[in-house]
């Protein structure tokens, strides 16, 4: 932004503390004046028949008084200059840590030593803010190297196949397009997954009352063959739980976190519990399911993109590419909410989603 160039904040302070000084002194000739000199006689004979009278007096302490205002003026002057710089010294760091921050090197920090004051708690706070920046920054550097990655993978794959396909063409073609058709599908689902989590990011949606009661059972209905086929028992439980957001991401929300507790669940004879409750301050939505144990270092991980953890990894068909607990992070985010993630003890995982209440 172009301005107009004005009085730095030190000659500011340095006027301010100059004028300030002068100004006390003219208020205390004043006051000698008012209080001291008009009560001297101006005659001939003085204060009590002795001289020296008003007269004399004025035009001695006249330029007695001149001196000290010139001296008040140049010592306001020194004085404000060096307390203007001494007081503007932290924000001078802390402009240079912006103008650094602002050239790329989110690694500085100005850690401003001594104890506490207005200045010591803005740096703190931009000290703060820059550690925000710089893990959100490489978040998504990591976020977009890994999606690129992904989005590379099966068009590599699809390549390959057309290669093989033109080198021989005696080659079944049925086989081909079903295992393009596989690939294909794999990248669009990626592609809507990573525009589905950039919508949520943005929290540009329409907030409407939304029952999680009737979600969860729309999630449970889409996904029960899926848990037949799997041979895992799928129970939803609970009572109306309403809360204000996006039905469209509130179901997607559900549906990856069941679709997630069915594909990390036993080979068979495992078990999936949604359940919905509205607390005095919460509308409260849970997922367990049974599985093999999940290491409690490895949790904090799940919800990071293209994560999975340790034997969470598929090879079939509900392979995914690690974005379904992150797009459903991503949603409770944008509607405000919380999102737990607890091993269980027999094995599994239980998820707890905490959403404001709309009652």
């Amino acid at each position: 932004m172009s301005r107009r160039p004005g009085l730095s904040a030190r000659w500011k302070l340095t006027l301010s503390y100059a004028g300030f000084l002068t100004a006390a002194g003219v208020l205390l000739l004043a006051v000698v004046w008012v209080f001291l000199l008009r009560y001297v006689p101006d005659n001939s004979q003085g204060l009590l028949g002795i001289s020296p009278n008003r007269y004399l007096l004025v035009r001695t302490f006249a330029p007695a008084a001149a001196v000290a205002m010139v001296f008040l003026l140049v010592f306001g002057l020194v004085g404000g200059w060096v307390l203007a710089g001494r007081m503007l010294a932290p924000l001078t760091r802390i402009t240079t840590a912006a103008r650094t921050a602002g050239n790329g090197s989110l690694s500085h920090r100005v850690r401003m030593e001594g104890r506490q004051d207005e200045f010591r708690e803005l740096a703190d706070a931009f000290d703060t803010m820059l550690e925000q920046v710089e893990s959100h920054v490489a978040e998504q550097q990591r976020f977009a190297a890994n999606a690129s990655h992904e989005l590379r993978t099966p068009l590599a794959i699809s390549r390959t196949l057309l290669d093989v396909a033109l080198r021989d063409p005696t080659r079944d073609r049925d086989a081909l397009l079903e295992r393009l058709q596989v690939v294909n599908t794999r990248a669009i689902d990626l592609t809507e997954a990573l525009l589905l989590l950039s919508r949520s990011d943005r929290g540009n949606f329409i907030r409407e009352s939304v029952d999680l009661s009737l979600v969860a059972e729309e999630a449970a209905e889409t996904l029960l063959h899926l848990a037949e086929q799997r041979g895992i028992t799928l129970d939803v439980t609970g009572g109306a739980t309403r809360t204000r957001g996006s039905a469209e991401l509130l179901l997607r929300m559900v549906t990856n976190l069941v679709q997630n507790a069915i594909v990390h669940n036993l080979p068979a004879g495992g078990t999936v519990t949604v359940h919905t409750e509205a607390r005095h301050d919460a509308s409260v939505l849970r997922v367990e399911n049974t599985g093999g144990p999940v290491p409690p270092d490895v949790v904090p991980t799940l919800t990071e993109a293209f994560r999975r953890g340790t034997e969470r990894v598929r090879t079939d068909e509900h392979a995914g590419a690690g974005l379904g607990l992150a797009i459903v992070q991503s949603v409770v985010r944008a509607h405000d909410g919380t999102l737990d993630l607890v091993p269980r003890p027999g094995g599994g995982l239980r998820v707890t989603v905490r959403l404001p209440d709309t009652r």
